[in-house]
């Protein structure tokens, strides 16, 4: 058995290899998927939960998801479900699920062998959309590095005002960082039974979080080429330029139709001062780009609103970030073809560039696939529930777009629905990216080609 060992272990790192060239996508989903089973079996163990007895495995898988995903949804109130072991818990899975497995998996890999390769650049790029191998070492510096100094920033912003709050320091300090790596990985967990209700009209707390919310939600690409160039804008690549623009447009957007529709709600915006609102609206405009956090109740909020958020959720954030959805730049391709069909214009243009067409054929099936998803999802959750569409969707959107937002509902799902969940919040978070991979790297090459002829559209 012993001279078998070696043998054994140079097998399954072939076959590691192997599926690492073959099929990165698929080594993507396997290593995701054992990195939920590994933080199930902690959730489930009695230490992890305030009461010492085991968590039901549902429960501890729907969290151990939810978070590794970065999602924010729960069965179980966080703050008082968890232990304190818990709560660490759910927040290295955070951590681990924000930067990425694959990213990870990179960087354990240039500490042990003090450089990156081949097959790691290969996963990496899968895992971050970086086309060219060169950029991989310096894109995983820049995740570590970046996500840490900015967890760590935010984290000693929130610290002296937790600390004012009647705080002790060690209290203070464990909420801070707390906060801090869940929003910049726009998970949305809280450690508190009461959330950021309390903080709702404290621009110190809930600026912080904003920020790290929306740059989190950019993508590491974005942020390795705007920091590269930041004082040169205008040399900023095509990606950085559709991320920014697009996700300021939602935002703005966003805010001010949530205001819009909340302003006179005395169950959400009423009862708020003027300044109180606008720091409401512009909170509330950032967090379904996948943030999941809420000050005021979302379930109060109007069917209209809900409608809104459901558009933005499904949207998410950049590409390669810790945010989730069909993402800004997907939905900024599909936007810039139609205004070029509009004008009748050959080519896909934006900031004196031309997208190929590759990538609007990527961006409509992505869109697409993930429609159908949340199409299948509702219709699972309509017949297992009972419950009404407006509530069901909400619910399925803000899973598979790994947000966290929750009209209230999620504890209350039987045991399937919480499966269903669990399974969707899964497919989000990896899903449509290795999808994207694939399709983006698939360049199939044909000798004969067919005679060319146009349908009818519309």
């Amino acid at each position: 058995m012993a001279r078998g060992l070696p043998g054994a272990i140079w097998s399954g790192r072939e076959l590691v290899d192997r599926l690492a060239r073959q099929s990165p996508a698929r080594l993507a989903i396997g290593v995701f998927a054992g990195v939920v089973a590994v933080f199930t079996a902690l959730l489930s163990a009695p230490w992890a939960t305030a009461t010492g007895e085991r968590a039901p495995f549902v429960d501890a898988l729907f969290t151990a998801t939810s978070a590794v995903c970065v999602t924010g949804l729960v069965t179980v109130p966080t703050g008082s479900y968890w232990s304190g072991a818990g709560l660490v818990t759910i927040a290295v899975a955070i951590k681990v699920g924000g930067l990425g497995v694959m990213t990870l998996a990179s960087i354990l890999g240039l500490a042990v062998s003090r450089r990156i390769g081949l097959t790691q650049r290969l996963l990496t790029a899968s895992e971050t959309k970086t086309t060219r191998l060169g950029e991989v070492g310096s894109l995983v510096r820049t995740v570590i590095v970046t996500s840490t100094a900015l967890e760590v920033a935010i984290a000693a912003v929130l610290f002296p005002r937790f600390h004012m709050l009647s705080e002790g320091w060690g209290e203070a300090a464990w909420h801070a960082g707390f906060y801090a790596v869940s929003a910049f990985n726009n998970a949305g967990f809280v450690p508190t039974v009461d959330g950021l209700a309390p903080f709702a009209t404290d621009w110190w707390v809930l600026l912080p979080i904003t920020i790290g919310v929306f740059i989190g939600a950019l993508g590491f690409p974005v942020l390795l080429n705007v920091g590269r160039l930041l004082r040169t804008p205008s040399r900023w690549n095509l990606h950085a330029k559709l991320t920014l623009t697009t996700s300021a447009v939602l935002v703005v957007l966003g805010g001010v139709l949530i205001a819009a529709f909340e302003w006179t709600n005395p169950r959400t915006f009423g009862p708020l001062g003027v300044g109180d609102k606008l720091l409401t609206a512009l909170f509330s405009g950032v967090m379904p780009r996948s943030g999941g956090f809420a000050t005021v109740p979302v379930d109060e909020m109007r069917e209209s609103t809900w409608l809104i958020n459901d558009a933005l959720m499904f949207v998410g954030g950049g590409s390669a970030s810790t945010a989730g959805g069909i993402k800004v730049t997907t939905l900024a391709v599909m936007l810039l073809a139609i205004v070029a069909e509009a004008r009748g214009d050959e080519d896909v243009e934006a900031f004196g560039r031309r997208i190929p067409r590759a990538a609007l054929q990527v961006a409509i099936a992505v869109s697409l696939v993930s429609a159908t998803l949340v199409l299948v999802a509702t219709l699972l959750l309509l017949e297992i529930t009972g419950w009404t569409l407006d509530v069901v969707l909400f619910e399925v959107i803000s899973a598979f777009a790994t947000c966290g937002l929750s009209t209230g509902v999620t504890g209350d799902l039987p045991e399937a629905g919480k499966y269903v969940l669990t399974v969707l919040m899964f497919i989000g978070r990896t899903g449509t990216m290795t999808l994207a991979a694939a399709l983006a790297l698939r360049n199939r090459r044909r000798v004969i080609r067919y005679p060319e002829e146009r349908p009818i559209i519309g």
